[in-house]
């Protein structure tokens, strides 16, 4: 078997197990606010939406030149709150606590140093599939 087809087995067992591990899909603004750009393959050549899906990643075949099935952006608390850090906009200030920036009914994700960790939400009735 040759590099091509170890690559092929890879990612169907991979794919396996997170179907057999119960993974779920997800949300449309975890697929659909991911800059094109940004992707990261998911899946395999061929791989169908069903498949995507059932890995637990995002489809979208519109864009020529880019992975399909690609990993979603992080789950949030609120779907409002799901977007690239290079969407967020500021809504605090530098050292802000989750429960002031709760009171001003923003985002809150002090996970990622060095962006806005307080920062306004989108609405979702932009997010598709």
């Amino acid at each position: 078997m040759g590099p091509h087809g170890a690559r092929l087995l890879a990612a169907v067992l991979v794919l396996g197990l997170c179907a057999l591990a119960g993974a779920k899909k997800p949300s449309a603004c975890q697929c659909s606010r991911m800059n094109p750009q940004n992707r990261k393959n998911c899946g395999f050549p061929g791989i169908t939406s069903e498949q995507c899906f059932a890995a637990g990643c995002c489809f979208d075949s519109r864009v020529p030149g880019v992975p399909w099935c690609f990993n979603p952006l992080p789950q949030q608390g609120q779907e409002e709150c799901v977007m690239e850090v290079s969407a967020r906009r500021d809504c605090g200030y530098p050292g802000i606590s989750a429960k002031e920036c709760a009171a001003r009914k923003c985002c809150f994700s002090n996970i990622i140093p060095e962006v806005p960790w307080c920062f306004f939400p989108r609405p979702v009735q932009d997010c598709h599939y």
